[in-house]
């Protein structure tokens, strides 16, 4: 990657803000302090800036190696931005090296974290103040919600237009909404840019299924049932080639949970309207940290804390999802036992993964008997850091 100029980004900052287009349908409405104890922890400290942008010096994230993964090792492989009550330093030692995103509205509420590599980028530009004691990078205009973000659309406009950023070479012109301490929409973001920032991201994934009458009395119930799995386009820049859930996609600024799911079941499943709007039901959330990794596509090491809204479709054998785009190759439908060992063998798409686990214990496929229960059950819901919807 070439170096990056700071001169170059200023040029590409309108003179005026653009206008930005929000979707059609209705808008939703609307660093803790730590304790003197911990002021000898170290921070993980940045290499060098050098001409290829700095990267924090702490181990790169990487997948579980091959071989037959636990749940645990599931869980561990998207939830893996470190929790303080299990690692006090090393919690620390992220949090503090990190800058955290505010609002000038909101000085004292942490919005995402941003790698110091990435923070340095925002310095001596429009709108932005970038303070190395306090770790924080502050947006400064706007005093409303569409305000924030015509200004956060031409910062974002702007670091596509250098080039620098591989993340932002996926731009999808779709806006993901960032919220305040009191659920309240701050401003809206570019989706590609989202894990430059930070920010808590949302979004819906199902798991259609099918139960196949059994003859004869007492059989396993897990015998007949039957999963819908599709595979990624090998051609996705993120996780390329994996399975995934039977429908799953990002929720937009404005878009509430089920109008998500019932957009994105025909888009990638082609799965009737009717059939989602009347079967289809609600069972949770899953939440998680993510540090990405290479398998997420552009830079390592971005931060991603997500909220995934979760539903269960049970579908008569009749009904077949098929692809509706080119990011599904085909969709199989595999027995319980075909799906687990996919998810042993690292198959599936890391956070699709913790879906399916939250999926096997609703249905009682996995039960207090299997090593790790309370910690995987605990671990599908982390309590985030940040605002939320």
């Amino acid at each position: 990657m070439d170096s990056f100029n700071l001169d170059k980004l200023k040029q590409y900052i309108p003179k005026e803000l653009p206008s930005v287009q929000l979707p059609s349908w209705p808008l939703t409405p609307s660093r803790s302090a730590q304790n003197e104890d911990d002021a000898d922890i170290p921070t993980l400290q940045d290499e060098e800036l050098n001409d290829n942008g700095a990267a924090l010096s702490f181990a790169e994230p990487k997948a579980i190696p091959p071989g037959p993964k636990s749940n645990l090792d599931l869980i561990n492989e998207c939830d893996n931005f470190p929790y303080y009550n299990v690692n006090r330093q090393l919690y620390l030692a992220h949090v503090n090296t990190y800058y955290a995103l505010s609002v000038h509205s909101h000085p004292d509420t942490e919005l995402g974290y941003v790698l110091p590599s990435v923070a340095q980028i925002f310095r001596g530009l429009p709108d932005w103040k970038v303070d190395d004691d306090e770790r924080r990078l502050t947006l400064l205009t706007g005093e409303s919600e569409e305000e924030r973000t015509r200004v956060v659309a031409a910062t974002t406009q702007a670091m596509k237009a250098t080039g620098h950023f591989a993340v932002l070479k996926g731009w999808r012109n779709e806006l993901y909404p960032v919220y305040g301490p009191n659920r309240e929409l701050l401003f809206s973001i570019e989706r590609s840019a989202s894990a430059l920032f930070g920010i808590v991201t949302y979004g819906v994934h199902l798991t259609a299924y099918t139960k196949r009458k059994q003859d004869g009395e007492g059989q396993d119930e897990t015998e007949g049932m039957r999963i819908w799995v599709p595979r990624r386009a090998a051609t996705k820049s993120t996780y390329g080639g994996m399975l995934d859930n039977t429908v799953a996609g990002g929720m937009a600024t404005g878009e509430t949970p089920f109008e998500c799911l019932v957009r994105e079941a025909d888009e990638e499943a082609s799965l009737p309207e009717a059939v989602v709007r009347k079967g289809v039901k609600a069972v949770g959330t899953v939440t998680y940290f993510h540090i990405r990794d290479h398998r997420a596509g552009g830079e390592t090491k971005l931060l991603q804390p997500e909220c995934q809204y979760v539903y269960d479709l049970e579908l008569a054998e009749d009904v077949v999802p098929k692809p509706g785009d080119d990011e599904v190759e085909a969709f199989e439908l595999k027995t319980l036992e075909e799906v687990k060992q996919a998810l042993r063998d690292g198959e599936f798409k890391p956070n699709c993964a913790l879906v399916l686990l939250d999926f096997f214990i609703r249905h009682g496929f996995l039960t207090e008997d299997d090593t790790g229960f309370i910690e995987i059950v605990a671990r599908l819901h982390r309590r985030l850091d940040f605002p939320t919807r």
